[in-house]
């Protein structure tokens, strides 16, 4: 059994501290939520930037605050930042991007709608059509290419996947291919093993592939993932609870519960060294 790559998806943009006080705002709390991830376990840290007060940040000095703050406690972690939003030009989506020139950067690769809905409630919440056209992923994947980051393709649905076709076609998208794929969004592919497998098999040759699974499906996709080799995302952004539905209390303690089951199903976890190596990133 290959090694397991761990992702911390330290913050998001939609959870508050109303829903869990854990959820770190300013880049000195992001960057500490870096370090328990990494102490964990993590080789990689996800991060959207937030202003002090939680709401979504998109300009570039605050994004160069947190890569100076995470790289001070973490220097050798593989950084990859966000570039997804809702209503933001996409100049702004990727102007970090070619500042910081991260390790990596997400790739969302499809429109789709993005929505919460609450059963109890009988009502949605964030209910958003997340755009992303072919132009924009180009032009997103053009400046990635140029800053030499590592585009990381995030994939909601089965078509996402498929969207990557033309853009290894005109030579934009080289190998090897790193895929996210993203499960239990409503409006994306329901969670489930069967549909996780469902989506590997239509990653092209030469990809590397890692499962986010959207609140408590975090747990039960976990274990799929590393049963058939690929690797995985937990974190704040994506799951607020442990299995047994206890709030977790840290980034750090979701990747700590994510490492134990890497070792139960008889796997190891990476260091960042050998995600590195692995994934073919300098």
């Amino acid at each position: 059994m290959s090694k397991t790559i761990i992702t911390a998806a330290l913050t998001g943009v939609l959870t508050t501290r109303q829903q869990s006080p854990a959820i770190p705002y300013t880049p000195e709390e992001i960057a500490e939520e870096a370090r328990r991830s990494v102490d964990a376990g993590a080789s990689i840290v996800h991060i959207h930037a937030r202003q002090d007060n939680g709401m979504p940040a998109y300009d570039v000095e605050t994004y160069a605050r947190i890569d100076k703050e995470v790289k001070k406690r973490c220097p050798d972690v593989i950084i990859n930042y966000s570039t997804g939003a809702i209503g933001i030009d996409r100049e702004t989506r990727i102007h970090h991007v070619r500042a910081l020139k991260p390790d990596m950067a997400a790739l969302n690769m499809g429109s789709m709608n993005y929505a919460i809905y609450s059963r109890k409630q009988k009502t949605f919440y964030h209910d958003h059509i997340f755009a992303n056209p072919f132009a924009d992923i180009q032009y997103y994947l053009e400046a990635m290419n140029e800053a030499g980051t590592r585009p990381e393709m995030e994939c909601f649905d089965t078509g996402h996947i498929n969207n990557a076709q033309p853009l290894i076609d005109l030579g934009i998208l080289r190998p090897p291919y790193q895929f996210s794929l993203i499960m239990g969004v409503l409006g994306g592919i329901p969670a489930s093993t069967k549909n996780l497998v469902h989506q590997v098999d239509q990653l092209p040759p030469e990809s590397h592939w890692q499962v986010i699974g959207i609140s408590r499906h975090q747990w039960p996709l976990v274990a799929a993932a590393v049963s058939m080799g690929g690797n995985v995302r937990v974190g704040l952004e994506d799951n607020l609870y442990f299995p047994n539905g206890d709030l977790a209390p840290s980034n750090g303690a979701l990747v700590e519960k994510a490492a134990q089951l890497v070792r139960l199903a008889g796997g190891e976890v990476a260091s960042i060294a050998e995600a590195r190596q692995i994934l073919q990133l300098p």
